[in-house]
């Protein structure tokens, strides 16, 4: 039965190694040459706010994209402006609130996500070269509930802050139900950008 020690020897190997792969899947060098590879012109961050609008069940607004990467809705806003001048997304009006806009992506942008995906895929092909199927399959579900936990942590943390971000499903009284899943796609880990 494994001790406390252990457990904690555990986590600081898990730590070190989530570390280092961020570490090396986010270096500017390496990301701007998949991203050109790819064709990619976009920044990491805008990558991440593309694929959180794909993801998405039809158009989506700020606010819900703000939500969902963790930041604030203003940040979006710029991000969105350089986008849609790439072509990537379209806002539209808001068919509850016709002072509001939603943002959708565009064919374009859909073709920059799957050439992307593509070249991420190539990397971690040969990045995995030799290990068995049942050992990555095993890691990408410890990685995503690591990443359910982790937002569900950082959501209720800004909660008791009182930060500008609320949990998803939020009542009146501030108590959540589900948690929204993770922009899964858009992490670093997975992004690799």
């Amino acid at each position: 039965m494994p001790d406390a020690e252990d457990d904690h020897s555990t986590a600081s190997d898990l730590e070190a190694a989530l570390a280092s792969l961020a570490y090396l899947l986010t270096r500017s060098q390496e990301h701007e040459r998949r991203m050109a590879r790819a064709g990619i012109t976009a920044t990491r961050s805008d990558v991440y706010l593309l694929r959180a609008v794909a993801e998405a069940e039809g158009a989506s607004r700020v606010s819900d994209l703000a939500e969902r990467l963790m930041v604030k809705p203003s940040h979006v806003t710029r991000q969105i402006d350089r986008l849609q001048g790439q072509h990537l997304v379209e806002r539209t009006q808001d068919t509850l609130d016709r002072r509001a806009r939603q943002v959708e992506i565009t064919a374009a942008g859909r073709g920059l996500l799957e050439r992307l995906k593509q070249a991420n895929i190539d990397t971690l092909t040969a990045a995995l070269d030799g290990v068995p199927e049942a050992d990555i399959a095993a890691t990408t579900g410890v990685l995503l509930h690591l990443m359910d936990h982790y937002v569900h942590r950082v959501r209720t943390a800004m909660l008791s802050e009182h930060e500008p971000f609320p949990a998803p499903n939020a009542g009146a009284d501030g108590a959540t139900g589900a948690v929204a899943e993770p922009a899964r796609a858009g992490s670093a880990a997975h992004e690799g950008g």
